[in-house]
């Protein structure tokens, strides 16, 4: 197994998201203060062994979340859509090493905080191989 293309897959997403979602803030921790308006938050990641006779590979099963504090869920999921768009089947370019496919798990919808805040949690698979 190799965790070695995880940076390098983080990057790349976090790249295909800022281009394809002008506007929308992208990050990887929660904003000072928890963060208002709508943003896109790149969460955990689990590693599966995905390695053959080949060469080392790995399956990353990521998490990208939208939260938005907007009134009703038409904002978080409008993001949500375009994150979706722009990742399944993207054909993304890695630093190191090559993503094999990056295709769309499931997502749920769900408010929080007493419903003041809405979130859309997107849940990927992406398949990546040394070179």
């Amino acid at each position: 197994m190799s965790y070695g293309m995880a940076a390098a897959l983080q990057a790349a997403i976090y790249q295909q998201l800022t281009t394809c979602l002008p506007g929308v803030a992208i990050h990887d921790a929660i904003p000072p203060g928890g963060g208002t308006g709508t943003f896109v938050l790149l969460g955990p990641e689990e590693a599966i062994d995905a390695s053959d006779q080949t060469g080392g590979g790995a399956e990353h099963r990521l998490l990208v979340s939208v939260i938005s504090d907007e009134a009703g869920f038409a904002a978080a999921k409008n993001v949500a859509v375009a994150i979706s768009d722009a990742l399944t089947g993207a054909d993304l370019v890695l630093a190191r090493g090559r993503l094999v496919g990056l295709r769309f798990l499931k997502a749920q919808a769900r408010r929080l905080d007493e419903g003041a805040v809405r979130r859309v949690d997107l849940r990927f698979a992406a398949r990546v191989e040394d070179n």
